[in-house]
Parts: structure tokens; C-alpha cells; sequence
């Protein structure tokens, strides 16, 4: 049977754009059902195109709900932005579908990194967080914790010393435990009586225990009271909602509340009871939610399914500490007797120190006297303490030393404090002391008090009439008048010329020394003759004349003098005569009488045919040989006079005794060691007893040695003896030569000449144009700043650079450079927070020039604070001018 059928005629509808179909195996699907419901028309759909249009018809006729979803669905996960938007309004609804367990378990990981995450990021949020959470408690606990100390203080000092209070001492030490928690242990007497577990939210009692024979009124109207009561401090003091009330003291009676998540626990406790009782309770109240937390939760006055919490607040009620009965404290009776007796001792023992004070009281008021009526000495305050004595009040230096007025006094030097602020004394002798050291006057003057006035009378050239009547004007107002209205003024050129007669007369009048020669020409003196070794110094003659040595030009000849005074020196010196033999000159003779060895006696003839023709006759026939005793004695005087022949020794006293040879005198530490010149005297070392002290000689030799340990001449000067005279040659800076010149004014007065004429200043140009640049060169500061700002480090590191080549240039010259950093500051401020800070900014420069290479030796620093502006401070630029370092050089 055959039937035609009419072609398939669909809606037409506009065409898929998805191409993720498979087209040509949905046409094959298509024909294939075809055939099946129709196969005599099988040939009709054989060849049927893949994209006729009959087909997409179809296909959109059965999918075309799916692909428009399949599309959307793609499109979304496509976008980012889109499927976030999905999910998330979803996502609400799947976390509080799922389980609890579940969405736990997939969240931890993410919120543990999320959180861990935030909190390297801002640690602040979770502390904002936390903070209203922690900061309660532990306050809480820091109250608690102080209430138990002083708790355990005061029961510890309230039984210290009682028989109880050494038994738990013992105790203590028995158990390992401290003794305050011993004495809590028996001391505090208390019981909990009530136990009352409150809701929070709805103030209802939930459950109460008593403890036995304790009487209450309703727990129920109890529970509300304390309700209403929190909730009353909380409404009038405007309190947090999570703070509560801890504690309720009335009479007696105690009420500890411990307020948790849920519910509130209050005890009620008769007695003093301890802190530790805190975390009893706070124990029980925390078992109580960790196993009923859900019932608390829900609870609405119906108590059955909190059945088991009553036997959790029968722990608290059960908390009590009985009293003990004490006995008589025989112990401490003992103690009272004993601290009786110790205190009847102590009294005693204070009473005899008090009558010894006393007398060591009366000794010092003696000695304050004795100060009081020294010239010089004013006592301002002085008193008598703890054993010890004070003093204190002003003192002129050229006063009497207290220290020195002690001796006779009977008064322990060890137990004087003194402290004494020097003044000048205005009291006549002191001021002429004063006048004489500073003036230095002349010979031809003489100063002295007359009726409370200093007079000076005599002759002195101007200037020094000029310099004392600048000292007149100076005196200070109160003090003694200094009248030098009687001093005659003289003419320098012949007052010089006067002493230097007066020298040479002194000269020509001095035994061994013949002048030839002398004149004055173009302000010099010349002189010149013969000399004996053995006269004295022309040069140490000129000490007193008042002539200047280095205008002094003197040339003499060494000579013998065959004068008898000289040949006995030179005896002397030669022969070294022992005690037993005297030398003397008798109508120009020289004898020679006592005893002598044998030895010595035939130097003596030796010397005696050696004496020169025409000078005094050497007699020694009166001279008789003695014992090997005064061999001994012969051998120790040639050591003495070798002693005394040695420049820097000089022998005050010596003398033989029981076999022993004793000498003492003074020595300069540069001279030779008198032990050593023992060495070939034949005097035995062990038999001889020395005692010398130290003194400075002024002989040229040990000068110069001084003079080279003090002045560290540079390398381009040289210091040489000259005739007696020590003279200066070379090149030195000028600070050099005015420390070289006060050297040599300071030596005049003693007889020795320094001569620094030949002395040339060291020619230092270059390093005066760098040193003028490295003084104009300022380091600026803010106000109220110790270090300076990023600005000055250029000019920090231009200094750094001048001042090393400016110290490596000075030490080429032969001179050392110092660098003095000097801190300033302006008015703002108080003065002694501005001389501080004025002295930090110049350490801190030094450290910054010291990070930069210059040598930490070269700086010196100071703080000027106010007192050296650079410019007023009421200039426009003055307070910031003002706050600077500046730099100063000096050489040495």
C-alpha cells in the first residue's frame, strides 16, 4: 500500500548561532526516524542535504530550549565577573542548607588564610577586634591578683611573730610552700553560706544551694534584687553591658558575682575569705555552661533540665575555714623579753657614745675657734653630725690650710668633711703679697703697709710705675689704698747703665775673675777677661742685677789662679781630705794639720812638688799617719767629695757612726745615682746609710733636659749649651716661640739664661689662607636640634677634607694642629638646656667629622651655649645664625 506524504511544513524561525551541535549527525538521526515510521517513503529522504533548512526547523522544534541554556550556561562561565555574581546569590542559601560539620570542614582552610592573611597585613584590626575582649579580664585578674598580695601581707605580718606564725613557718618549710600561703591556709576564717546561679537576659534564679544551718529569705526575691541592682549601675553610671558588679561588702557578709556568657554565679560568704576562692568559683560557673550551655540558652523558668547543676554549686557552698584556738604566745613573751634586753643594752651602749660625742664636740668647737681667729679664713657653716663634722666658708689661698691647724686638736683628721670656697682676702698683708707677686718690683723699690695703706717707695722705671698704678686702680673697693706717689721715676737707658756698673764692680770684686774689657754700645753690654774655673759664674751673677742676659755679651779665658783660695780649692777637689785633716791658709801658706793614712799623706807630697812656681807653699809636715779606721774614714770622704763634685748633687749632711757612713742632701732626678759612684771608693755599700731628696738643679744640663720634656721643640729647633747659656736656633710656629719665650722669663728669675733670639717664626701662609677658611666654615642647626639637617653634609664633607690636609700640612711643618668644635645656641629656652644642647651638637659634629676620617685626637669640643651669638638675637637671622658649630684652630 502506498501513501504520498506532503512535505513537513514548520514555523520558520531565525537560526541557532550556537555551533556547537553536530548537524549533519542530527539530519542522520532525523531520516533514520523516518524510515522507521514510514519505510515505503524511504527513497523520498535518501540524499536530504545536511543543512536543509527543514532540518534546522526541526531541531529547533525538540533542542531549542536546552541550546539557548547550554549557551547561556557557557556564556556565564565565560565571564568572570558573571559567574561571581551567580554564585554569591546563591551561596548564602548552600551555607545555611549545609551541614554544620561539613561547611566547617571546607571553610577552615580559606578563613584560616584569609585570617592569617589580615593579620600580616594589619595587625591593628585583630587588636581593635580583641581589645574589648581581653582588656576586662585582664584587668580583672591584675585587681585580683593585687588583692591577694596585700591579703597574703597582711596575714603574713599579723602572725610573723606569734607560736602560730613559727610553726607554719616550719610548715612552710616542711611542705616546699611559701609561708604566706601557710598562713592564708590557717588564718582566714570564712564559709560559704548561699550559691545562687541567675540568668542573664531574663533575671531568673535557675538554681540555689545553702549551706547547713544558714538562714535566707527567698532565693527567688533574692536573685531579683541582685538583678535589679546590676541593672540599676549600669543605667546610673552609664556602664558597658558586658561589665557587671564583683563584689558586695555588707557588715559581715560578702557577695562574689562571677558573671558568665549565659548565666551569672553569686556567693554568698560570711567571713575573710581568700582570693584564691575566686577561682573556685570561676571553675564551677565554667563546668556549668560547658555542659548545660543549650539548656541556659533556652531557659524560661523551667529548672528540670538543669538537674545536675545544683551538685556543681554544692562545690562552692562547701568551701569554708574553721578557727582554730590559740594558746598563750609564750614565744612571743620570750621575744619581748629579749628585744627588753637587747634595747636596755643598746641604751647603754648609746649613752657612753654620747658622752664620748660630747667630748669630741668640745675638741672641735676648739678648733673652729682656732680657724675663726686666722686671718684669711671665714667659717660659714660648720656642725656636728652622725659621728661625722662639717665645715664649710671661704679662704684666701695665701691663708693658713685648715687641713695643717688639725694637728693638737685631737680631732680625727678622717671624720673632718670640709669644703671651703676660695676668695681673695682684702686684709692688708694679703693684698701686699698679692702687689709683690704680680709687680715683681725692682731692688730700688720696697712696698709696705703703713696704717692699713700699701707703700711703694724707691726708684723704678715708668713702666713699671704704669703697671702699678693699673694694679691701684684694680684693687678692689673696701680694700687697703696702694700709695706709690713716693716712687721716682728713673731714665732706662742710665738706670741700665747704672747696673751694669753695679755688675761689673761685682764682678771685679769676685776672687778669680779679672776684667780686661767693658762697654755699652748700641743698648748691648760687652765685657770680657780672665776667669778661674773654680770662680764663681759670671753669668749666674747677673741673677738680682736687673740686666737683661741676653744683651749681655761676655768672653772670658779660663786661667789659675795661684791666689791661696784657689790652690786650696783645687787641693781640696784633688786630694779629698778626710775629716781628720784640715787645710787652711796661713800668711799665704796652705797647712795642712791632723791625721791621715799613709796613702793619702804621699798624694799629698805629690801634689805639693807639683804646685806651680810663684803661687803659696803646700805644708803637710804637720800631718800625722793614722789606723786602717781612718783609712775607712779617708775612703768615705773621697766618696763625699766625690758627691758633692757631681752637677745636681748636693750634700747637706754626713757623718761616720758605729763603723757606719751616713749622708743625706738633696739630688736631681737627672743626676747620677750615688749608689753607682760607690764603684771604686772602696767604701763598703752594705756599711753606708743615704737619704736624698728630690730637687730641680739649675745647671744647664738638667735645664735643657726639662726644657726638651716641656716644650717638645718641633724637629726644625735645636736646643745647645753655649757658655753656660742655653740657646735657642731654628724655626717654629709663633705659638711655639711665645711658650719658648714664657719658658725663658720664667727661668731668669732663677740665674738661668734662655736665649730665643735666634728663634725665627715658621713661615705658615699657605696653611693661614686654609686655616681662615676652615674658622669662617659654620654647621647650621634646626631649633632644638643636636643633630643637623640633610643640608649640611655637603659642608660637612668639605670640612672633613680641610681639616685633614690642613693637620697632614701642619705636621709637615713641624707643628701639630688642633681643632677646637665650639656649640652655640640661641635664647629660646632655659640657659642651662641651651648650654646642654650647644654641648651635643658639638660631640655630634665630632662624630660626624670623625665618620669622615678625621683622627678623634684632633678635636676638641666645648659648649658655648647663649654666650658667643654671631649675631643679636633680635636680627632678623639671629636665632637661626645663632643655633651653630663653629671651628677654631690652634698649633702647638
Amino acid at each position: 500500500m502506498t501513501s504520498t506524504v506532503d512535505p513537513i511544513s514548520l514555523p520558520q524561525r531565525t537560526a541557532s548561532n550556537d555551533t556547537e551541535i553536530d548537524r549533519e549527525a542530527l539530519a542522520r538521526l532525523l531520516v533514520e526516524i523516518a524510515r522507521n515510521v514510514d519505510p515505503d517513503y524511504r527513497a523520498r529522504f535518501d540524499g536530504v542535504p545536511t543543512a536543509d533548512p527543514r532540518m534546522e526547523t526541526l531541531r529547533q522544534l525538540l533542542v531549542s530550549r536546552e541550546i539557548s541554556e547550554l549557551s547561556r550556561v557557557t556564556h556565564l562561565l565565560d565571564e568572570p565577573e558573571q559567574l561571581a555574581a551567580a554564585v554569591g546569590d546563591v551561596l548564602p542559601i548552600a551555607v545555611a542548607r549545609a551541614t554544620h560539620a561539613q561547611l566547617g570542614e571546607a571553610l577552615a582552610p580559606a578563613v584560616e588564610r584569609a585570617v592569617q592573611r589580615s593579620i600580616q597585613k594589619s595587625p591593628r584590626t585583630l587588636t581593635d577586634i580583641l581589645y574589648p575582649v581581653f582588656l576586662p579580664a585582664i584587668r580583672k585578674s591584675i585587681g585580683e591578683k593585687i588583692d591577694q598580695t596585700f591579703q597574703s601581707l597582711n596575714e603574713t605580718l599579723r602572725h610573723i611573730f606569734t607560736w602560730h606564725g613559727l610553726k607554719w613557718r616550719f610548715e612552710a618549710w616542711r611542705t616546699g610552700a611559701s609561708f604566706s600561703e601557710v598562713v592564708l591556709k590557717h588564718s582566714l576564717i570564712y564559709r560559704v553560706e548561699h550559691a545562687f546561679l541567675i540568668n542573664r537576659n531574663s533575671g531568673l534564679l535557675i538554681a540555689h544551694v545553702a549551706a547547713d544551718n544558714a538562714t535566707s529569705e527567698d532565693p527567688q526575691l533574692i536573685s531579683s534584687m541582685l538583678s535589679a541592682i546590676q541593672d540599676f549601675v549600669k543605667d546610673s553610671f552609664n556602664e558597658r553591658e558586658q561589665s557587671g558588679l564583683d563584689t558586695i561588702r555588707f557588715g559581715d557578709l560578702r557577695l562574689w558575682s562571677e558573671v558568665g556568657p549565659f548565666a551569672t554565679l553569686v556567693s554568698v560568704i560570711r567571713g575573710n575569705p581568700p582570693e584564691e576562692l575566686h577561682e573556685i568559683v570561676r571553675d564551677v560557673l565554667l563546668r556549668i555552661h560547658e555542659e548545660c550551655s543549650q539548656a541556659l540558652v533556652e531557659f524560661d523558668g523551667d529548672s528540670s533540665q538543669l538537674a545536675g547543676v545544683e551538685a556543681q554549686l554544692r562545690t562552692c557552698v562547701e568551701q569554708k575555714q574553721e578557727e582554730s584556738n590559740e594558746g598563750f604566745p609564750w614565744l612571743v613573751a620570750a621575744v619581748a623579753l629579749l628585744f627588753l634586753i637587747l634595747a636596755g643594752g643598746w641604751f647603754f651602749l648609746s649613752w657612753q657614745s654620747g658622752q664620748r660625742w660630747q667630748a669630741y664636740v668640745s675638741r672641735w668647737q676648739a678648733y673652729v675657734s682656732r680657724l675663726e681667729a686666722q686671718p684669711g679664713i671665714i667659717v660659714a657653716e660648720q656642725q656636728a653630725r652622725d659621728g661625722q663634722f662639717y665645715i664649710a666658708g671661704l679662704r684666701d689661698p695665701l691663708a693658713a690650710d685648715p687641713q695643717s691647724l688639725l694637728s693638737g686638736t685631737q680631732v680625727d683628721p678622717a671624720r673632718v668633711h670640709s669644703q671651703w670656697q676660695f676668695y681673695q682676702s682684702l686684709q692688708p698683708e694679703f693684698v701686699l703679697k698679692r702687689l709683690k707677686a704680680s709687680l715683681a718690683p725692682p731692688d730700688s723699690v720696697r712696698l709696705s703697709i703703713d696704717n692699713e695703706r700699701i707703700v711703694a717707695e724707691g726708684e723704678a722705671p715708668d713702666t713699671w710705675i704704669d703697671r702699678a698704678r693699673a694694679a691701684a686702680r684694680q684693687l678692689s673697693a673696701g680694700g687697703p689704698e696702694f700709695d706709690i706717689s713716693t716712687v721716682r721715676d728713673v731714665s732706662p737707658e742710665v738706670l741700665e747703665a747704672k747696673r751694669w756698673q753695679a755688675y761689673v764692680s761685682r764682678l771685679e770684686a769676685q776672687p778669680g775673675i779679672i776684667v780686661a774689657q767693658q762697654k755699652i754700645r748700641d743698648g748691648r753690654f760687652y765685657i770680657a777677661g780672665l776667669r778661674d774655673p773654680l770662680a764663681d759664674d759670671p753669668q749666674s751673677l747677673l741673677s738680682g742685677t736687673q740686666v737683661d742676659p741676653a744683651r749681655v755679651h761676655s768672653q772670658w779665658q779660663f786661667y789659675q789662679s795661684l791666689e791661696p783660695e784657689f790652690v786650696l780649692k783645687r787641693l781640696t777637689a784633688s786630694l779629698y781630705p778626710p775629716d781628720t785633716v784640715r787645710l787652711s791658709i796661713v800668711n799665704n801658706r796652705i797647712i795642712a794639720e791632723g791625721e791621715a793614712p799613709d796613702t793619702w799623706i804621699d798624694r799629698a807630697r805629690a801634689a805639693a812638688r807639683q804646685l806651680s812656681a810663684g803661687g803659696p807653699e803646700f805644708d803637710i809636715s804637720k800631718v800625722r799617719d793614722v789606723s786602717p779606721e781612718a783609712r775607712a774614714a779617708e775612703h768615705w770622704q773621697y766618696y763625699v767629695s766625690r758627691l758633692e763634685a757631681q752637677p745636681g748633687i748636693v750634700v747637706a749632711q754626713q757623718s761616720t757612726r758605729g763603723g757606719h757612713f751616713y749622708i743625706s742632701g738633696l739630688r736631681d732626678p737627672l743626676a747620677a745615682d750615688p749608689q753607682a759612684l760607690l764603684s771604686g771608693t772602696e767604701v763598703d755599700p752594705a756599711r753606708v746609710h743615704s737619704q736624698w731628696q728630690f730637687y730641680q738643679s739649675l745647671d744647664p744640663k738638667f735645664v735643657v733636659k726639662r726644657l726638651t720634656a716641656s716644650l717638645t721643640p718641633p724637629k726644625s729647633v735645636r736646643l745647645s749649651i753655649i757658655q753656660g747659656r742655653i740657646v735657642v736656633v731654628g724655626e717654629a710656629p709663633a705659638a711655639w716661640i711665645d711658650r719658648a719665650q714664657a719658658a725663658a722669663e720664667q727661668l731668669s728669675a732663677d740665674g738661668v739664661v734662655l736665649d730665643v733670639s735666634q728663634l725665627r717664626e715658621l713661615d705658615l701662609a699657605e696653611l693661614n689662607h686654609l686655616r681662615e677658611s676652615i674658622q669662617t666654615t659654620d654647621i647650621f642647626f634646626s631649633s632644638g636640634k643636636v643633630v643637623p639637617g640633610p643640608e649640611q653634609t655637603p659642608v660637612l664633607d668639605r670640612l672633613a677634607d680641610q681639616i685633614k690636609e690642613f693637620a697632614q700640612n701642619a705636621r709637615k711643618s713641624g707643628v701639630t694642629a688642633r681643632f677646637m668644635l665650639t656649640g652655640h645656641s640661641d635664647t629660646t629656652g632655659r640657659e642651662t638646656a641651651n648650654a646642654s644642647i650647644s654641648a651635643a651638637r658639638a660631640e655630634t659634629v665630632r662624630a660626624l667629622l670623625n665618620k669622615r676620617g678625621v683622627a678623634p685626637e684632633l678635636l676638641l669640643v666645648r659648649g658655648a651655649g647663649t654666650f658667643e651669638p654671631a649675631v643679636p638675637e633680635n636680627s632678623q637671622a639671629g636665632s637661626s645664625t645663632n643655633r651653630r658649630v663653629s671651628v677654631t684652630v690652634n698649633l702647638d
